[in-house]
């Protein structure tokens, strides 16, 4: 792609003189309006923020590349702006980034996903070409800077130059920037030290450059450089590898290279029959096998919690002004002659069934990443026990599922047990496709039911039985203690069994008037909506975004299903590190669930949606405990999290 085609020498500007990253940003969109590129400047301004506000544009070394899609934009361009001042408070990929050279892309609606990540793309690889960032600072006129913009592609080096040849992928979690600057510092570090590199990307556009079968039997070793587990893996098996970090390679490139050809992390082992039969293998030690596996899996899990949450909170949304939102799943709106309330029983019961595959597809793609394509099923049938759909098809009514730890627990040992029958079972070639097709799909999905019926439901049910006693001993105790025995259970595991038995023992305590479920619908909301705070105002508390990419969408996803009572978009955040976010969540749910019942709130009622709240005794009481125990937990969230970053960044 030539840069220099998509702008204007009107649409440069020097010297730009701008106190934040808003006025950059109205500047350049002023400048795309007046050469008629765009309709309305209002439009895509808030296209950009919108956009500014799921990930960081700022990038490194001064550079940061704001971008919107709209309708309005007519024609796909961007305008740039090299600052007098550096701006320190953009939010960037690199914390200590000062932009002072700012990318504003415009494209089109009907050119989303495409154009603007081939100037993403471009911009990345260039910006590691040697020189090229010091000579768009000092160019001295806009002809200069447009000249400069594109590089000239450097000539091809005779392969009888090179001693090696070492093959890569990148991927990061959002598949944009740092795949293609990893895969140009891989590149360039090659060429330097006489070493064929060539880079497979596996960004938000899908598998760029793939690297064929013949150059990959060449190769004498392969770097994995992802932050998720690589595509079509198999391809490589029998190679020397390493496997590290999405962003290593642009601080160690040779030392990266000079290890897989010499201190390789082990050999991805080769399967006898095809390309189905390979086994997966990260490297770098069973702890971040594991982080790695469970990475995957939520960035697999994220997009069907949204889908689901999506639908229900339409049709609830939907049913609000009839006031059918908590009888959408009567049997009788199926059939009902209003066809708005057929449309919204079913949607709300599509919702529904969208989340009975979260699990599913959470612990399918952790054993994935564990074990490729032979962990895959096993690893789908534990997250299905994990989501209960094994009562649902055996007729239990009184099952209780063992929910994100099942699956979490589930997928791991699909994953280890397909990638270690794969690595010991050994056949003869005539025999070999046996073993993906048969042998170990049989063996593990058998495993993981036996693991499951001896195992994992029943631990899970023990813990329920545990809890049934625990919350009816404390009855005559006090009202804060109870609540926050009630608290604590419901926010623990976030539509698990534990909250899930917290919530039969309160319901039926409502029911017999015995206690209120005040404590019990706070501790509902409470967590997703106390993190999805978080993922907002982290910039504004600590200076810096404290969460990954991914976890900001779920995050802001996570807001939206606090409201509607649905906990389960919070789990991403459990997920991905347990150790902070349930005893912050727990805390949070005891400190919102104590207020607002030593104030004197009161719900009898199982409302905990926003709809419900009209409902609340005392409702100013009710909101300020909800307000006390999210505010806990974004807060907590954004400094733990906080201090983390700063720890390992000092340590590097």
């Amino acid at each position: 792609m030539q840069l220099r085609n998509m702008t204007h020498p009107n649409l440069v500007v020097f010297d730009a003189d701008a106190q934040d990253k808003e006025q950059v940003i109205r500047q350049l969109i002023s400048n795309i309006k007046q050469e008629g590129y765009i309709d309305s400047e209002q439009t895509f301004l808030k296209a950009v923020l919108n956009r500014e506000e799921v990930s960081p544009t700022g990038m490194e070394k001064g550079l940061a590349i704001p971008h919107g899609k709209s309708e309005t934009v007519k024609k796909a361009v961007f305008a740039v702006a090299r600052l007098k001042t550096p701006l320190t408070d953009w939010e960037s990929i690199d914390p200590s980034n000062k932009v002072q050279l700012v990318f504003l892309i415009a494209i089109p609606e009907s050119e989303a996903g495409t154009t603007h990540l081939k100037v993403l793309s471009t911009l990345s690889t260039n910006l590691m070409k040697e020189g090229y960032l010091e000579g768009l600072m000092a160019a001295e006129t806009k002809e200069q800077f447009l000249d400069r913009l594109d590089v000239e592609k450097e000539e091809a080096v005779s392969q009888k130059e090179f001693t090696k040849t070492v093959v890569a992928i990148t991927a990061c979690a959002t598949g944009i920037a740092h795949t293609y600057m990893a895969a140009e510092a891989l590149e360039k570090a090659g060429r330097e030290l006489g070493v064929n590199v060539l880079v497979e990307k596996q960004g938000a556009n899908g598998i760029e450059d793939e690297l064929s079968r013949s150059v990959i039997e060449k190769a004498d070793a392969v770097i994995f450089a992802t932050d998720i587990a690589p595509k079509q893996k198999e391809r490589f098996a029998g190679k020397a590898y390493v496997q590290t970090r999405v962003a290593e390679p642009l601080r160690k490139g040779k030392e990266m290279i000079q290890k897989a050809l010499n201190h390789p992390d082990g050999v991805v082992e080769r399967g006898e029959a095809d390309e189905s039969s390979s086994t997966s293998s990260n490297g770098g030690g069973f702890f971040k096998d594991m982080v790695q596996a469970v990475m995957t899996g939520i960035s697999y899990m994220i997009p069907v919690i949204v889908a689901g949450g999506l639908m229900m909170g339409i049709a609830k949304l939907g049913a609000m002004p009839f006031g059918l939102v908590n009888e959408l799943g009567d049997p009788k709106y199926a059939t009902h002659s209003n066809e708005l309330f057929v449309i919204l029983h079913f949607l709300d019961a599509f919702g529904g069934l969208i989340f009975k595959f979260m699990y599913p597809i959470f612990a399918a793609f952790v054993a994935y990443s564990l074990a490729d394509r032979v962990g895959l099923v096993a690893g789908f049938i534990g997250g299905a026990f994990a989501g209960g759909l094994h009562y649902t098809f055996w007729g239990i009514t009184d099952g209780i599922p063992s929910g994100f730890l099942g699956a979490l627990i589930l997928g791991l040992a699909a994953g280890y047990i397909a990638r270690f029958l794969n690595r010991k079972i050994q056949l003869s070639r005539n025999f070999a496709a046996m073993k993906p097709m048969f042998i170990i799909p049989a063996i593990s999905v058998l495993s993981i039911f036996f693991l499951n019926f001896y195992i994992v439901d029943p631990v899970f049910g023990g813990l329920n039985v545990v809890l049934r006693n625990w919350i009816e001993s404390a009855q005559g105790t006090g009202d804060v203690v109870l609540a926050s025995i009630i608290a604590a259970a419901t926010a623990f595991d976030l539509g698990g069994p534990i909250n899930k038995a917290a919530g039969a023992i309160a319901i039926g305590l409502a029911a017999d008037q015995v206690y209120p479920l005040t404590a019990r619908v706070l501790a509902i909301v409470i967590p997703p909506i106390g993190l999805g705070l978080a993922v907002i105002i982290d910039k504004y508390v600590v200076g810096r975004r404290v969460f990954p990419a991914d976890l900001r969408i779920a995050g802001n996803t996570s807001l939206l299903l606090g409201f509607l009572a649905i906990s389960e978009g919070a789990i991403p955040f459990m997920l991905r590190n347990p150790i902070i976010t349930i005893p912050i969540n727990i805390i949070g749910a005891i400190l919102g669930a104590s207020t607002a019942v030593l104030l004197g709130a009161v719900q009898w009622l199982p409302l905990p949606a926003i709809w419900g709240w009209p409902l609340v005794e005392n409702l100013w009481a009710y909101l300020l405990g909800l307000v006390v125990g999210a505010a806990f937990i974004a807060f907590a969230n954004i400094f733990v999290r906080f201090a983390i970053l700063k720890k390992k960044e000092r340590q590097a």
